[in-house]
């Protein structure tokens, strides 16, 4: 079996699996969280009940062009988990990203409802956050292994991790933007507590949010594979490790959502630069110095 086959197979399993795992981290997130809360909790396979009632209701959108925004938010985030499995291009899957995040404001702002509306601003807010960090780790990647080829990023003889530790301290820090959790689940959250009621998402409804959920469970998974990226290198042993590291990352991520209160945009985007700057950027330094 050649080393394109065996990519195939990888980005194959990636669409095919990657809502399966994504549904159940969520699960055991929600059971997790529930514990922390000293709650019983939902069912682990709760998550998958849900999606299964949305995609059985009658289709309800506000604007005839948010379905096609939302397949389309859909679609840009699958294709940026595949690039990545694949081997393919780790800044242009980025980019990929962002795009599809541009498409999920649009399906907002098209309802005219001010909640989604102040929800989709935020999203863009949290993208100026979290963005300098995606882009310093993409070039750390690359000054480590010369590549941008994710293909290449993996079959080093050591771990990215001990070239890039303050890249992935950031990169850490903004998954919790990423993901939208607290305390910077400022465009949308997974609890009830947010001041513009359901946020990016108050006017998604129906099979539109299931696909929204679909959406996010990919996004984890491409998520927690960047984690891993920066474990992975041409020992077999590294990949039990990374998948190890990446659990533990989503816990930590889980016990950061449950522990934080919400912080307001502008302070999320000047911490979220301090902490790219400090850690990232003399990372960044370090490596100019290092391969100079």
């Amino acid at each position: 079996m050649n080393e394109m086959t065996i990519k195939i197979i990888v980005a194959v399993c990636y669409v095919v699996l990657a809502p399966i795992l994504g549904g159940l981290l969520d699960g055991i997130g929600r059971k997790i969280s529930a514990r922390m809360q000293r709650r019983v909790g939902p069912p682990i396979l709760q998550p998958f009940y849900d999606l299964g009632k949305l995609l059985h209701k009658d289709p309800i959108h506000v604007a005839p062009s948010q379905n096609f925004l939302m397949m389309s938010y859909l679609f840009f985030v699958i294709l940026t988990g595949g690039m990545i499995f694949l081997g393919m291009d780790l800044l242009m899957s980025m980019f990929i990203l962002s795009t599809a995040v541009m498409f999920l404001y649009f399906a907002a702002t098209v309802t005219g409802s001010p909640y989604s509306t102040i929800g989709a601003t935020r999203e863009l807010l949290q993208m100026i956050a979290y963005e300098p960090c995606v882009l310093l780790t993409c070039v750390g990647f690359y000054m480590v292994r010369g590549s941008f080829e994710t293909a290449d990023i993996i079959n080093g003889d050591i771990s990215p991790i001990a070239y890039l530790p303050g890249m992935f301290v950031a990169f850490i820090f903004i998954l919790t933007i990423k993901m939208r959790k607290s305390p910077f689940d400022i465009s949308t959250s997974h609890h009830p507590n947010q001041e513009i009621v359901r946020g990016i998402t108050a006017e998604i409804g129906a099979k539109n949010f299931a696909v929204f959920t679909l959406a996010e469970w990919y996004e984890t998974v491409f998520l927690m594979g960047m984690v891993a990226l920066f474990i992975v290198n041409k020992n077999p042993i590294s990949i039990p490790v990374a998948i190890v590291v990446a659990f533990l990352v989503y816990f930590l991520e889980l016990l950061i959502d449950n522990c934080c209160a919400r912080m307001k945009a502008d302070k999320m985007i000047k911490l979220s630069w301090m902490v790219t700057i400090i850690a990232a950027g003399a990372n960044l330094l370090a490596l100019v110095y290092i391969f100079r």
